[in-house]
C-alpha cells in the first residue's frame, strides 16, 4: 500500500468515533448509477442525478459513499455557504477572518417533511430575542453550495418545496424576502434524488431538471447476491478494515476524477458528434435542447475520465439512455420502457 492509500486507510475512522460509510468502490454492480454520480462529480454542470429502483439496492449507500470519496473544496473557514474567496463571502455573514482552508465537499440531506425556513434559511429567533438584532440563519440551500444536495424519496416531497428548488436551481441563488429580511447567496450544488416509482412519480419540471437518470433493480444473478452479502457482512463486522480494504480503489477513482476535471476543457467535440446529438434527440421526441447539452455535458465528462482526447459516438451511445430516458413523451402506442427506446433510437440514428 503507498503512502497516499495508507493515508485513505486513516481517513476511513472519523474522529468522531462514527463508522466510516460503505466505500463507492465496493458497491457490487450498479454500473450506471455508479457512472452517473462519477460524471457529475467530474461536471457538476450536467445538472445532477435521478436514481430511481427498487428497496434495498444501494441507493442511499451510494450517495454516502460519493461524499467520502469526493476530494476537498478550498472554502472560507468561516463562511456559512463555502465561498472560495473571502470577497464572495455574503456581507451577512460578517466575516471577519478570511483565512481559506480545506473542506470535504459538502453533501447535504433534505429530509421529507421539511420546512421552507430550513431550507432556505429564516430570521435568527435567539439573537432577535436576547440582541434585539435582525440576523440571518442559513439553511439547507447555504450548506450545501458547492456540493451536494440529496433527497431521498424525492417523488414524496411537498409541492411548495419542489416549487422552491426549481427556482434556485434555475438562478443559482437563494433568495429569501420575510421577516424583516432580505438576502441573497450562492446556490450552486449537484442535485442527487431517489425513490422508488411504485410510490408516486416525479413532477416533471422537477424531473427535467435532473441531468441524468438511472433505474436499478435487484440483481437478478445468485453470485451477485451473494457477494452483495458478503460484503455488506464484512462492512458490519469490521468497517474501518473493510473500508481500509477499499483504500487503494478509492484513491484511484478520486485520483480520476481530479485528472478528468483537468482535463475537461481541454477535450474536444467535432461537429459530427454534434450533429449525432441533434439527431438522436430529434428522432426522440425531445423538447427543447436541454437534452443535447446534457447529452454533450455527460459524454465529454466520460471522454476526460477515460483521458480522450475528443468526443466519439461511442461515448454518446454508453451515456444516451441515463441523459434522455427521463425527457422522453409518454407514447400509448409504444408499450418499450424509456431505456429501451432510447436504446432503439440510438441504433437508428448512431448505427
Amino acid at each position: 500500500m503507498t503512502a497516499l492509500h495508507r493515508t485513505q486507510a486513516t481517513k476511513a475512522q472519523p474522529a468522531s468515533g462514527a463508522k466510516p460509510p460503505f466505500p463507492f468502490t465496493a458497491i457490487v454492480g450498479q454500473d450506471d448509477m455508479r457512472l452517473a454520480m462519477t460524471l457529475t462529480a467530474i461536471d457538476p454542470l450536467i445538472g445532477g442525478v435521478l436514481v430511481f429502483g427498487d428497496r434495498g439496492t444501494g441507493k442511499s449507500t451510494a450517495v454516502r459513499g460519493l461524499a467520502a470519496l469526493l476530494p476537498p473544496i478550498r472554502a472560507v473557514r468561516a463562511c456559512p455557504v463555502n465561498s472560495a474567496d473571502p470577497a464572495h463571502c455574503p456581507d451577512w455573514a460578517g466575516i471577519t477572518d478570511p483565512t481559506i482552508v480545506e473542506k470535504p465537499t459538502p453533501v447535504v440531506d433534505l429530509p421529507l417533511g421539511v420546512s421552507e425556513d430550513r431550507v432556505t434559511g429564516a430570521l435568527d429567533v435567539e439573537r432577535a430575542i436576547a440582541q434585539g438584532v435582525k440576523a440571518f440563519e442559513p439553511g439547507l440551500l447555504a450548506r450545501a453550495n458547492r456540493g451536494y444536495l440529496y433527497i431521498d424519496e424525492v417523488n414524496l416531497l411537498e409541492d411548495h418545496i419542489v416549487d422552491l428548488l426549481l427556482d434556485v436551481a434555475q438562478s443559482g441563488e437563494n433568495v429569501v424576502e420575510r421577516d424583516g429580511l432580505s438576502i441573497r447567496h450562492a446556490a450552486r450544488f449537484v442535485l442527487v434524488g431517489s425513490g422508488n416509482p411504485e410510490e408516486g412519480d416525479l413532477r416533471p419540471q422537477l424531473l427535467d431538471r435532473f441531468g441524468l437518470s438511472v433505474e436499478v433493480r435487484s440483481p437478478r444473478d445468485v453470485a451477485t447476491r451473494v457477494e452483495v452479502v458478503l460484503r455488506r457482512e464484512a462492512y458490519e463486522s469490521d468497517p474501518y478494515a473493510f473500508a481500509a480494504s477499499y483504500g487503494e480503489a478509492e484513491a484511484d477513482l478520486r485520483a480520476t476524477i481530479l485528472a478528468a476535471r483537468t482535463a475537461l476543457p481541454k477535450v474536444k467535440t467535432p461537429r459530427a458528434v454534434l450533429e449525432d446529438c441533434a439527431a438522436l434527440c430529434i428522432a426522440l421526441g425531445s423538447d427543447g435542447v436541454r437534452g443535447e447539452l446534457t447529452l454533450l455535458r455527460a459524454a465529454r465528462a466520460l471522454a476526460a475520465s477515460e483521458a480522450a482526447p475528443q468526443v466519439t459516438r461511442d461515448h454518446l451511445r454508453r451515456i444516451a439512455a441515463m441523459s434522455l430516458g427521463h425527457r422522453l413523451r409518454r407514447d400509448p402506442l409504444d408499450e418499450a420502457g424509456a431505456s429501451d427506446r432510447v436504446a432503439r433510437a440510438v441504433s437508428e440514428t448512431l448505427a
